[in-house]
């Protein structure tokens, strides 16, 4: 048996050390340009004031690119249908602060401390609001976007079907501009309130879903009403042929918000004769996966397309 030489070991642990350093060197460049991506250059400016509900402050936080391209894109920062300002950061949008868009991080009021209708009332103000100062915030009024995940998901949803004229007669002109959007890039989104299906939230009783029997006050604890009110808060009731473009990422492994939930509601969208829906599976991921900060570049895409591309402002 042949005894290995001190020079040879001497080699073999330089060469060893050399890799480690190597694999080092290259994570730390990987970390820090990923980190350095995930934290553009802005000015963002917290806690701007668009109305009130119940004695409270609804608010948004600005974000200015240092090169806008005049078209926004407003931020539901929503999960079950909660909200804190504290839990937006930069990194969810940073792809398209890179691209050029003014952000509006919307926040609103979380259930059970108000209905889910009122909340999607209150975002309807709230792109009222970002339109009336459209000037003010350097971004074209005929140029917005929406995106968000789950219940944020279904608010932009909401915003995409549902966006529109406020009454002329409205005391505020705030309230007169409209809610509509140009454009919408959403995560698995609740789009069918009235039929849950194959969701882990389905109680099997026709009501609410059962974590969130308390989040659409009285009218969801009524049998009755909550048929009703069901079907008008679900986009898959609501779409039509003017609807926003709209771009939905879903993994097929999401039992909270099943896959289902975006197929019906791209299918409903097709039958109503809106052009524009892309439905995009990750396969085997649930609800939310590690790699969705990549997925958001393909959400800024879509709004490069419908927003900012000659076709976009033409629209």
């Amino acid at each position: 048996m042949s005894v290995p030489r001190p020079g040879g070991c001497r080699r073999l642990l330089i060469r060893l050390l050399l890799a480690g350093a190597i694999v080092v060197v290259v994570i730390a460049i990987t970390a820090g340009g990923l980190w350095w991506y995930f934290h553009p250059n802005c000015e963002r400016t917290n806690g701007v004031v668009y109305g009130q509900r119940h004695d409270h402050d609804l608010t948004f936080d600005l974000v200015r690119p240092t090169k806008p391209n005049g078209a926004g894109v407003i931020l539901m920062v929503s999960g079950r249908w909660k909200s804190r300002p504290s839990s937006f950061d930069l990194w969810m949008v940073a792809p398209m602060i890179r691209r050029g868009y003014t952000i509006f991080a919307v926040s609103h009021r979380s259930q059970p401390e108000v209905s889910v209708q009122e909340t999607v009332a209150d975002l309807h103000r709230a792109v009222r609001f970002v339109r009336h100062h459209a000037a003010e915030y350097g971004v074209d009024p005929k140029r917005l976007g929406v995106t968000g995940g789950s219940s944020g998901g279904h608010l932009c949803l909401m915003l995409a079907t549902r966006g529109g004229p406020g009454p002329a007669d409205a005391p505020d002109p705030i309230d007169r501009e409209s809610s509509s959007v140009q454009a919408a890039a959403v995560f698995f989104p609740v789009t069918n309130l009235f039929d849950l299906g194959t969701s882990t939230e389905n109680a099997g009783d026709g009501g609410p879903p059962k974590s969130f029997r308390e989040a659409f006050g009285a009218e969801g604890k009524d049998p009755a009403k909550w048929q009703v009110l069901a079907k008008e808060l679900s986009p898959v009731f609501l779409a039509y042929p003017g609807q926003a473009p709209v771009y939905i990422v879903h993994g097929s492994a999401d039992t909270l918000t099943p896959l289902e939930q975006s197929e019906w509601f791209r299918d409903a969208s097709a039958k109503a004769g809106a052009k524009d829906l892309t439905l995009e599976v990750r396969e085997g991921k649930g609800h939310g996966w590690l790699t969705m900060v990549f997925d958001i570049v393909r959400f800024a895409d879509w709004f490069d397309e419908h927003l900012t591309s000659p076709r976009g402002k033409a629209r």
